[in-house]
């Protein structure tokens, strides 16, 4: 079992700048790959970015690539997405995902643990 809480939404100019953190429990978090999903009012949850047990590879979906960065640190059980360049169109509720497998993977029906999501608002 793999518990997930995520932090570090906010409201944000465009041009801006926003980490997102994870924080995961459960003694697997090290053998899991991990995702960071996003859902925008009446739309389907997105996949943004993953990121494999070790770190050594990550996915990114197009509006994510050159801007955003997945990172993970299994020492301290977390997950991080580095925001930069926001936009408006970024704005949504951003979901951290762990998945029993050990490589990372775009589909949200590939992931088996959720969080609750944290918000981030990005102002034109």
């Amino acid at each position: 079992q793999v518990q997930l809480v995520e932090s570090g939404g906010g409201l944000v100019q465009a041009g801006g700048s926003l980490r997102l953190s994870c924080a995961a429990s459960g003694r697997t978090f090290s053998s899991n790959g991990m995702g960071w999903f996003r859902q925008a009012p009446g739309k389907e949850r997105d996949f943004v970015a993953a990121i494999s047990r070790a770190g050594a590879s990550t996915r990114y979906a197009d509006s994510a690539k050159d801007r955003f960065t997945i990172s993970r640190d299994n020492a301290k059980n977390q997950v991080y997405l580095q925001m930069n360049r926001l936009k408006p169109e970024d704005t949504a509720v951003y979901y951290c995902a762990a998945r029993s497998y050990s490589s990372p993977a775009s589909s949200a029906g590939d992931y088996d643990y959720w969080g609750q999501g944290t918000q981030v608002t990005v102002s034109s």
